[in-house]
């Protein structure tokens, strides 16, 4: 015997996940963990049993339901299925998920289109902030094809932007939770920074390594991964995260100078894999590092004027991702104004996933 659960399968910028109504799922929170966990089938390496791909970046969540405050359309829940444990994670958002939200709402009912383009207000409950994503709605349909490209995605798609409107301090409860731009944690120099994600930005050179590693490289080198989930858990508590040895915050970014134009070059530990590329707020936080006088990421990318920056590109193995940002600086202190990105997302499969009836029976 198995229940039928309405979902839908999107990739959302550079992940992939499932997508639910929240009217769809059990109400209380451990058995709907236990009916994703079985959807996703962990644990297990492969994730043979069900959806997942055995790999964080196609292990995700998204849970959207109608909005919980008036300036929003909808609300937004990041989980993420660990691959190998029976654990769901709820202590950080996700950007790229998010970049499907807004479709799925509009496919789903949950927002009205309202012309060419439909601006979703999206409140992300696991940071408890704000963002804006304009979707392409020509005829009152969400489009999906388009010229926008977006690295680590192959081909193009209708462009997403997305402003983040409220997410400086959203997990840790400011912009620089330990209150300096520098600190040193387990013998290594790194600044803690949170713009929508809790990362630590550290110098690879301190590591012994050049930065320009693959992520094949980096994961196969047991001591450096030893090493940087010292430093994690180590500067856990210093980011007012607590203990995170079951968290998946902070990321890790191992940083060095860019070798392909952009401002910064990055190698990210999510935090026990190396991301093939980096996550879409891992990558806002990083750029926001860069221009904070003082910090680790400021010093290697060496901008010369951080007021007047607009627009920065972030190095990853696969391509960069850009950053537009306002910022203002007083007195040598940050605010962020604003954080905007591009994302595309695609519809892949809309249906019902199946799982045991002895996990829940269904509504």
């Amino acid at each position: 015997m198995q229940t039928a659960v309405p979902c839908t399968v999107m990739r959302g910028g550079t992940s992939k996940g499932l997508y639910f109504k929240l009217a769809d799922l059990p109400a209380d929170i451990p058995t709907r963990d236990a009916v994703l966990l079985a959807a996703m089938g962990s644990p297990d390496p492969r994730q043979i049993d069900g959806m997942g791909g055995a790999h964080p970046l196609t292990s995700k969540i998204a849970i959207v339901s109608p909005p919980s405050r008036p300036d929003a359309d909808v609300d937004y829940l990041f989980l993420q299925a660990v691959v190998d444990e029976a654990r769901i994670d709820t202590s950080q958002n996700c950007g790229n998920l998010l970049a499907g939200v807004g479709p799925f709402a509009i496919e789903e009912g949950l927002v009205a289109a309202t012309g060419d383009v439909t601006h979703v207000r999206i409140n992300m409950l696991n940071t408890q902030s704000l963002a804006i994503a304009a979707i392409q709605t020509p005829g009152g349909r969400v489009r999906y094809d388009g010229a926008a490209r977006i690295d680590g995605v192959p081909g193009t798609a209708a462009p997403i932007p997305i402003d983040f409107l409220d997410v400086a301090g959203s997990s840790c409860g400011s912009l620089l939770p330990t209150g300096h731009a520098r600190d040193i944690v387990e013998g290594v120099e790194v600044t803690c920074i949170d713009n929508g994600m809790p990362v630590v930005v550290m110098r690879a050179a301190d590591f012994g390594k050049t930065g320009y590693e693959s992520p094949e490289e980096l994961e196969a080198d047991t001591a450096l991964k030893a090493r940087v989930e010292a430093v994690r858990l180590a500067v856990g508590p210093l980011m007012n995260l607590g203990n995170v040895t079951k968290k998946t915050v902070p990321k890790m970014c191992l940083v060095a100078p860019a070798q392909h134009g952009g401002v910064i070059c990055t190698r990210n530990f999510i935090p026990h894999r190396v991301h093939e590329a980096i996550g879409v707020f891992g990558a806002v936080s990083v750029a926001t590092a860069c221009v904070i006088p003082g910090s680790i990421a400021a010093e290697v990318a060496g901008i010369a004027d951080p007021a007047s920056v607009k627009s920065l590109d972030v190095e990853h193995p696969t391509g960069f991702f850009t950053v537009e940002m306002d910022i203002a600086l007083t007195d040598g202190a940050v605010q962020v104004r604003r954080s905007a990105l591009l994302r595309t997302a695609r519809r892949l499969m809309r249906g019902e996933v199946y799982v045991p009836a002895s996990i829940w029976s269904g509504k």
